[in-house]
């Protein structure tokens, strides 16, 4: 089962879902806004790729909270869980796979329409 984690609002996350939805392929949408991001999940992910793959340095709260590279390897997991718009997205994770962050169909392509067997079904 395909996970995409964003905000609703986000015009990347819109873009992202439209592209999945227009192949049929199956997912669930988790809104971090309205959900929140589980403490154990989000040290997983950072366990797996890193601060580094999983944060928009570009991005308005990554500014506006002036960090830097030291204070997030000091305390990524609760800057995150205090900040969840700093998250890249869409971040998505398929099953309990490697999350995967921003929109890339061609990666995706080669990944979710061709793995074998996988469910287009919605």
């Amino acid at each position: 089962m395909i996970t995409i984690y964003g905000i609703r609002n986000c015009d990347t996350v819109k873009k992202s879902l439209r592209w999945f939805d227009d192949r049929q392929i199956s997912y669930r949408f988790h809104d971090f806004k309205k959900e929140g991001l589980d403490e154990a999940l989000l040290a997983n992910w950072l366990s797996q790729r890193g601060w580094q793959a999983l944060i928009n340095r570009q991005g308005t709260t990554w500014r506006k909270l002036g960090l830097t590279p030291e204070m997030m390897e000091a305390s990524a997991l609760s800057l995150i869980l205090a900040n969840l718009s700093m998250i890249k997205r869409p971040l998505i994770v398929e099953d309990d796979g490697l999350p995967l962050t921003g929109f890339e169909p061609a990666i995706w392509e080669n990944g979710f329409i061709s793995a074998p067997g996988f469910d287009r079904g919605r």
